[in-house]
């Protein structure tokens, strides 16, 4: 199954418990059930930075009370090889997708841009998929990794993908510049700015997901799709032409 293992699931070494709020979003909304998070990362090397940060960010949903999935995008085919749409891996990320509130895309930055295999598990999520919609109107954070100095290119190319998914991208994002250097030798963040920050990035997820979970149904209404699929507003249950002005 393309779902990867989270090792040490509760240990944060680099989480300064003392500043550290286990319910991020409490009095927001309702927190029950857990938020969904999918976890996507855009490197298949065997020491990939961008899947050890999401796997930071997967141990910090689960301290906020999320439930998370990290997919493993080893064995996605193209999107245009013969029988692409029914490969086992598409239709799990499919569901994932489906299956989540939330998201987490986190890519390499290489030549100036996100990796192909970031891009490709994106290409995999059809805007609507018989008659649902993958990503549509689910909250979405995005980070990224560099080798060399602190640069934004693929954050910033992450946020025009997340709207062209429809998708609601938190203001918040994390740059990890020469990220050979933020990691100890089990794969662990080590303390610093960058931690923090993806801390912060993780925080606000939760709270925007909580926040948008009693409206989703209705951010996600659009004209052009009730015409489309020919439903026409039901004048009994409209509430929307009812005028709240004061009458003289």
């Amino acid at each position: 199954m393309p779902l990867r293992d989270l090792a040490d699931p509760h240990h944060l070494p680099a989480l300064d418990r003392r500043y550290a709020l286990d319910r991020p979003a409490l009095g927001l909304g309702a927190g029950d059930p857990s938020p969904r998070i999918l976890l996507l990362y855009g490197s298949l090397r065997e020491r990939s930075y961008s899947r050890l940060c999401i796997e930071e960010a997967a141990r910090l949903l689960r301290f906020f009370g999320c439930e998370t999935r990290i997919f493993d995008p080893m064995t996605l085919p193209l999107p245009d090889q013969h029988a692409g749409d029914d490969h086992p891996a598409v239709h799990e990320l499919r569901e994932l997708s489906m299956w989540s509130e939330g998201q987490v895309w986190c890519s390499p930055e290489r030549h100036g841009q996100i990796t192909g295999i970031m891009k490709l598990q994106i290409d995999h999520l059809p805007l609507s998929m018989g008659g649902m919609r993958p990503t549509q109107g689910r909250t979405l954070a995005v980070m990224q990794v560099s080798a060399g100095s602190q640069s934004f290119n693929s954050v910033n190319t992450l946020r025009v993908l997340g709207r062209w998914m429809r998708m609601v991208t938190i203001p918040n994002q994390s740059s990890v510049a020469k990220a050979f250097n933020e990691f100890d030798d089990a794969g662990r963040m080590r303390p610093s700015s960058y931690y923090d920050r993806i801390v912060d990035v993780m925080e606000e997820l939760v709270r925007f997901t909580i926040l948008l979970r009693p409206h989703t149904a209705q951010l996600v209404d659009r004209y052009s799709e009730r015409k489309e699929a020919g439903v026409p507003i039901d004048a009994a249950t409209d509430l929307s032409s009812i005028s709240t002005a004061p009458q003289s």
